[in-house]
């Protein structure tokens, strides 16, 4: 009787498996079948944010189905990425996210979702160095001659970020950390908030994204201090990487990619994978993103699931090591 039960227990499992696996395909071959809606956690105007429209906008022309920017700006992207973890795993609902994804567990204690668990990786769509930038108003040309600065005046400068546990506040971080220095860090809601203050000298530093800090680099309004990354970038060729500009060894990389919630159909996300690689390799996007200072390396949705579980790690060692916490 026992060996009767666990033969029917098999082959009902492997019926129901071959169900479910049948039930997904089908699900692939007709998705899309209503719009699309890609969230993004920032306000507008930051590189989660173009990427996601470079992406939409050739997901509506090439699927013919709406695909519409949801902007939840908000506590470092929790609220958007919030929105996303509980919404219906069917495809029709992303994430545009960037290294603020995995900075978020690190800083804050608790949270309403698993950045890694709960999450499915689609594709990396952009990766490059950001830029750090000072107000016309400090007076400093160089890092050298900010790290002096602020060893000299410990405490009295302050940085601008695009919020707590977002990639503009960790790359200070480490800065701050390598130069030995203390600087005040002054969060904001979004990067084009952050750039304006810059701007106008109501804070003084900040780590931006290339293409916000680019028009205020030619116009005097801030000045160019280095690239995070370790090599420099062809938009500011004259811009010396921060390693080699005074602090040896130092490097940051902004990072965007798209995801799901993480029980979306696997074929479901090797079609978003492969109609979004095929877009990102066009060449419009690639000069859209090139425009950004950034590339769009290819890579599956596994290698970018392992990635973000690795950058999670590192960024908890950097927010233990500076007492970082969000709450």
């Amino acid at each position: 009787m026992k060996s009767q039960w666990k033969q029917f227990l098999g082959v009902a499992l492997c019926a129901a498996a071959t169900g479910g696996s049948a039930q997904a395909a089908e699900s692939a071959q007709s998705y899309p079948s209503k719009p699309i809606r890609i969230v993004v956690g920032f306000t507008a105007g930051g590189v989660a944010d173009i990427t996601a429209r470079i992406v939409a906008t050739k997901l509506a022309v090439n699927w013919k189905q709406q695909a519409v920017v949801d902007n939840r700006p908000g506590a470092g992207s929790v609220i958007g990425t919030g929105i996303v973890a509980n919404a219906e795993p069917n495809g029709y609902t992303m994430l545009s996210v960037s290294a603020a994804h995995a900075i978020i567990p690190a800083v804050y204690s608790k949270l309403p979702f698993d950045s890694a668990r709960d999450f499915a990786g689609v594709a990396v769509t952009a990766t490059g160095p950001l830029l750090l930038i000072a107000s016309s108003t400090v007076g400093v040309k160089s890092v050298k001659a900010l790290i002096a600065l602020a060893t000299r005046r410990p405490g009295q400068l302050n940085f601008a970020s695009a919020g707590v546990g977002s990639a503009t506040h960790f790359a200070m971080e480490v800065f701050k950390n390598m130069a030995g220095i203390d600087i005040v860090h002054v969060p904001y809601k979004g990067i084009p908030e952050a750039t304006t203050d810059t701007m106008t000298g109501r804070v003084q530093l900040f780590i931006s994204p290339l293409i916000n800090a680019m028009p205020r680099v030619k116009d005097g309004k801030v000045v160019a201090l280095g690239v995070t990354t370790l090599f420099r970038s062809a938009l500011l060729p004259d811009v010396p990487t921060i390693a080699e500009a005074g602090l040896p060894g130092y490097r940051a990389e902004s990072w965007q990619g798209l995801l799901v919630p993480a029980k979306t159909p696997r074929p479901i996300v090797a079609k978003l994978h492969a109609e979004i690689t095929r877009i990102l390799q066009e060449p419009e996007a690639r000069q859209r993103i090139a425009a950004l200072g950034l590339v769009s390396p290819p890579t599956t949705p596994e290698e970018f699931d392992k990635f973000i579980r690795g950058e999670i790690a590192t960024y908890q060692k950097i927010a233990r090591a500076g007492n970082i916490r969000a709450e």
